[in-house]
């Protein structure tokens, strides 16, 4: 909670009191009041206590801990791909996937209020941030430097008082912090999502009814010839849609390749079920991480 700067710590205290009122209510976040995951979160459970986290470690194990029911975390930006570790943090954490969210990202350049407009030498925010708005960046000869996230950097500045200094930063950030807003949609593009998961102790039992859902696993196939396009075929000859697939190493042997994999359905339908059990007969290692409702249509 210390590594906050000033501004944001005391919003940071505010939220973590209330949030210890009813832990059952509270979802975990990573970053200052006003980031991304808060308006995330706020548009996801518009009567959850967000709990602010310094990094994705703390938000997770805020869940474990019981001092959140809940934690929301990014894992990818259409504009500059994979946001968190959820590879390697998921499958550690205990926790399992319960839902998923999807929000429009528009990022503001904001300095201190009695500063100009420019020109600024450096800006600060996360590094999703700086490589979603690097061409408007780069086109002004700002140098981006990188912060936990995006609110807290603009705590930051705020804090330097350095009217060379900018923050990229979501619009609430100026108000929350006592900057001015420069200028606004910064990111290179229009269309920049980021997709969030929700966490949570327990999965869904039972899975809702009457939704598409999604599920999310990771696994590791057996080190042999064509293992990979063996264990993915039961998914092409049971139909079913897998909408991600994506590779990272585990371990310093670059002998093997993990895997992280989102399909549409739930275990218990029997075409899943075939797709799963073949998956599993050529892999060392498979994990489910969650069964969720989808948040948005895919294809």
């Amino acid at each position: 909670m210390h590594s906050y700067p000033p501004a944001a710590l005391a919003l940071v205290e505010k939220f973590a009191a209330a949030a210890a009122q009813d832990p059952a209510r509270a979802i975990a976040f990573q970053g200052a009041p006003g980031a991304n995951s808060h308006r995330a979160l706020a548009e996801y459970a518009p009567d959850a206590l967000p709990l602010p986290c310094f990094s994705f470690e703390d938000a997770l194990e805020a869940v474990r801990d019981g001092r959140a029911g809940r934690a929301m975390i990014p894992i990818e930006n259409s504009q500059h791909g994979r946001v968190a570790d959820i590879h390697f943090l998921l499958p550690e954490s205990g926790l399992a996937i319960v839902g998923e969210q999807f929000l429009a990202i528009s990022h503001c350049l904001m300095a201190l209020p009695e500063g100009g407009d420019g020109p600024f030498e450096a800006a600060y925010s996360h590094p999703q941030a700086l490589g979603q708005s690097r061409h408007f960046l780069r086109e002004r000869g700002i140098v981006p430097l990188s912060y936990a996230d995006t609110a807290g950097a603009a705590a930051y500045v705020a804090e330097l008082g350095d009217p060379r200094l900018a923050a990229i930063a979501p619009k609430p950030a100026a108000e929350l912090y006592g900057l001015r807003i420069v200028a606004e949609e910064v990111e290179d593009a229009h269309d920049n999502t980021t997709r969030f998961v929700v966490l949570a102790r327990h999965p869904l039992d039972p899975v809702p009814q009457g939704r598409e859902t999604m599920t999310s696993f990771v696994f590791e196939v057996k080190n042999i010839p064509a293992a990979l396009y063996k264990a993915l075929g039961g998914f092409a000859t049971n139909g079913v849609n897998m909408t991600k697939l994506e590779s990272y190493q585990r371990g310093a042997s670059f002998a093997a390749t993990t895997f992280y994999a989102d399909i549409v359905g739930a275990p218990g339908d029997p075409a899943i079920d075939r797709a799963l059990a073949e998956l599993a007969f050529h892999c060392k290692e498979l994990r489910l991480l969650g069964t969720y409702p989808l948040a948005r249509e895919r294809g």
